[in-house]
């Protein structure tokens, strides 16, 4: 039986463009949705209202997500997912939770190993006191098995034995130390450079040697200031591009 689809929640951020963020909670709920859901997404007045935005802000959010091609609109029919979209997704810094959500979304992700080991040399300042973590390894792929990029995740033992690995398969790790775990993510730090794809990386996402790819790495620090994971992700250089958009204003 095909269920209802249902959009996450959002709690806005008022120094953010509305329809940036609607459009990025809502491309996180397509792209993360369970397999039978329905495709046919609720009425503009419908999601306006569970957002808490204006149907003209709505109606810019689906845009944004019709030129993606994740969506089709249709006249008298409504507006309906598109099963089998698939874009080159760049990577986007816009300083919301939402986006980073979004942008690790809709990828079918395959669980390489999880386990404790010792803290990373160069990530020991972000764990002091700590002498081990719990580290996720993981392969993302697009919906024809062509693996797109793979992260890697520290995080703090006590948090790891709150996930469910079931979870993870489903949702990225952000929001499954949000939603799932019920971390109080603050900020995420995220910095993203160019290099060149060492032995690992080329066999896992099926690239030469020393071709170019993105390496972000993000920190993410729960209310008290506290780091909770760092995420190492490599991408396909030939899949993805870096975007940020600053507020002037």
């Amino acid at each position: 039986m095909t269920s209802s689809f249902a959009p996450d929640s959002l709690v806005l951020n008022r120094k953010l463009p509305l329809w940036y963020q609607v459009s990025q909670s809502l491309r996180a709920s397509i792209l993360g949705r369970s397999p039978d859901a329905s495709l046919r997404l609720p009425t503009e007045e419908q999601l306006a209202a569970h957002y808490g935005v204006s149907v003209l802000t709505m109606r810019q959010a689906l845009k944004e997500l019709e030129g993606e091609g994740l969506i089709s609109r249709h006249r008298r029919r409504g507006t309906f997912i598109e099963p089998a979209a698939r874009r080159a997704s760049p990577v986007r810094l816009l300083g919301s939770i939402d986006a980073i959500v979004a942008q690790q979304s809709g990828e079918r992700t395959t669980i390489l190993g999880h386990g404790p080991e010792p803290v990373p040399g160069d990530l020991a300042e972000y764990f002091p006191g700590c002498p081990e973590v719990v580290a996720y390894r993981r392969l993302r792929c697009d919906e024809s098995g062509e693996p797109t990029n793979w992260a890697h995740n520290a995080l703090r033992p006590e948090v790891a034995a709150a996930i469910d690995l079931a979870d993870l398969r489903r949702w990225p790790m952000t929001k499954v130390l949000r939603d799932a775990v019920g971390v109080d993510i603050a900020r995420i730090t995220d910095t993203v450079e160019a290099r060149l794809a060492d032995p690992v990386t080329a066999e896992l996402l099926q690239v030469p040697l020393l071709s170019p790819i993105l390496h972000y790495t993000g920190v993410a620090y729960d209310g008290k200031g506290q780091v909770v994971d760092v995420a190492r992700i490599h991408y396909r250089g030939d899949r993805f591009s870096f975007s940020v958009t600053v507020e002037a204003r």
